[in-house]
């Protein structure tokens, strides 16, 4: 069903001069659609928590910690204290 209702979405493009042809959307949310922020939110909160249960909270002292994982929308930021990058945090 989701399959069908994305299939063929396409969006143009114009100034006061020109317009586009139809371009074909294949990624990201569909400007005014409903059902896109939706899906895209709870694609996210899939990775966020499967990405979360391997690393632990950074200690800011004081007894103050911050989450490994902060997210909003599409932006992610990941706190690690290890130097190795390819370590798991």
């Amino acid at each position: 069903m989701l399959e069908d209702y994305f299939n063929g979405f396409a969006m143009k493009f114009s100034t006061e001069r020109y317009m586009t042809g139809c371009i074909n959307l294949e990624v990201g949310i569909a400007m005014g659609c409903t059902k896109s922020p939706i899906l895209f939110v709870l694609a996210m909160k899939v990775i966020l928590r499967a990405a979360g249960g391997s690393a632990s909270p950074e200690d800011l002292g004081g007894g103050c910690y911050m989450p490994p994982l902060k997210a909003f929308m599409d932006d992610t930021t990941i706190l690690c204290s290890k130097a190795n990058r390819h370590a798991e945090c």
